[in-house]
């Protein structure tokens, strides 16, 4: 995965993912989750990110699609709450995002949301626990699981 411009075949890819909702709020959270996916995995790069314009793009196309007050900003904090659980649990999203966005794998999911909790607990300084750290921590492999020391 690389820091792409926002370029119509993905636009296409995530509007595709957004059209497998059920309703305007499920299409929505569709869209939140696939977008701020491919944002994040774009992050994991050796290469210098121009963060301003990366931004404005993502930002230029949000607001095409949901409209005023919504950001890039906005999309990940959704995606650090307790919101974007339902959607990664939803079938219909899994199936969606594995079929029409193949650049970000599926088995990513879970790092990049944790990621994005890691940056946002920083910036805010609140506790992170919650549904989804939780969604996050059942994603991890036996091994990968860390007991808690005991008493």
């Amino acid at each position: 995965m690389h820091n792409a411009p926002m370029d119509n075949l993905i636009k296409d890819q995530i509007l595709a993912v957004m059209r497998e909702g059920r309703d305007r709020q499920e299409s929505t959270d569709f869209f939140r989750t696939a977008l701020g996916l491919y944002y994040l995995a774009g992050l994991m790069t050796p290469d210098t990110i121009d963060f301003k314009k990366v931004d404005k793009d993502f930002n230029r196309f949000i607001y095409h699609t949901l409209g005023q007050g919504h950001t890039i900003t906005s999309v990940l904090q959704f995606m650090s709450g307790r919101h974007v659980v339902p959607v990664i649990e939803s079938a219909r999203f899994a199936q969606a995002f594995a079929r029409y966005c193949s650049e970000v794998p599926s088995d990513t999911i879970a790092f990049l949301l944790s990621l994005n909790l890691g940056v946002a607990k920083n910036i805010s300084g609140l506790d992170i626990g919650g549904p989804l750290l939780d969604w996050i921590d059942r994603q991890k492999t036996p091994a990968e699981r860390v007991d808690p020391p005991a008493r």
